[in-house]
């Protein structure tokens, strides 16, 4: 999967690639992750991607031209190599992000994430060139930087052969819309708290069923309304219905 992000600071971005899941699966060649910086589209001496707002206030707004000169100089580069693109903007007022769309941005060719600075980027390359927006939470930061970082991070552990085991991703927290389960390692006791027997059992069912019932009852308790807004079939409401009856016992 290729991975284009129009920045003003490549190298933060491209330090997401040096390391851990990201950086072995670009060592493995399952990834391509490219920088563009809009300051090499700029025609004047001072290299100048921003400008005042109209209508006055504070800050400054990053102008259209180097921005859509880039979008379209990858776009075409892309489609040279026969690479379908899809430009994604990340903002503030984009759709907050989850499992479901980075699921879908995984089945991409191409993304390219176009990363504002200052109050933003004009509306103008918006309209032209974006294909989504999407925001990491109701919260701001300095730019869009991170947010390219850390879609580029969730999307490539869904690509295939990125991680050690075909279901670890599978298992992870929201990819069946639930939080996941807990999960411990050697030693079987630590500080007089011993794991819970059923994952020594060798039982492979009791075991599945044991972290089912975890992750919703998991759900239930912190993200109560990710369990609301789903259909639970007989067997999860009983799992369910089982852990906080254990839970008000206890």
């Amino acid at each position: 999967m290729r991975f284009d992000v129009i920045t003003l600071f490549p190298d933060l971005v491209q330090s997401v690639a040096e390391s851990g899941v990201v950086g072995r699966a670009a060592k493995a060649d399952l990834i391509d992750l490219y920088c563009w910086n809009p300051r090499d589209y700029t025609t004047d001496v001072h290299r100048t991607v921003d400008g005042r707002p109209y209508g006055g206030g504070p800050g400054m707004v990053m102008k259209p031209e180097c921005l859509v000169d880039a979008i379209r100089d990858i776009r075409a580069i892309n489609a040279s190599k026969s690479i379908a693109t899809k430009v994604i903007y990340l903002s503030p007022q984009g759709k907050t992000l989850n499992q479901s769309a980075i699921k879908k941005m995984s089945t991409e060719q191409g993304l390219i994430f176009l990363c504002g600075r200052y109050e933003g980027v004009d509306e103008r390359v918006l309209e032209m060139e974006v294909d989504e927006e999407w925001s990491l939470g109701d919260y701001v930061l300095s730019g869009g930087e991170l947010g390219a970082m850390v879609l580029i991070d969730s999307i490539t552990r869904l690509l295939p052969d990125v991680l050690g085991h075909k279901d670890s991703a599978e298992q992870d927290s929201f990819s069946d819309g639930l939080l996941d389960c807990p999960h411990y390692t050697r030693p079987e006791v630590y500080a007089g708290k011993e794991i819970p027997d059923v994952l020594k059992s060798g039982n492979h069912q009791r075991i599945a069923k044991w972290r089912r019932q975890q992750a919703l009852g998991r759900t239930q308790q912190r993200r109560p309304e990710l369990v609301e807004n789903r259909i639970l079939d007989a067997e999860d409401k009983q799992l369910l219905q089982d852990f906080l009856e254990n839970i008000k016992e206890n």
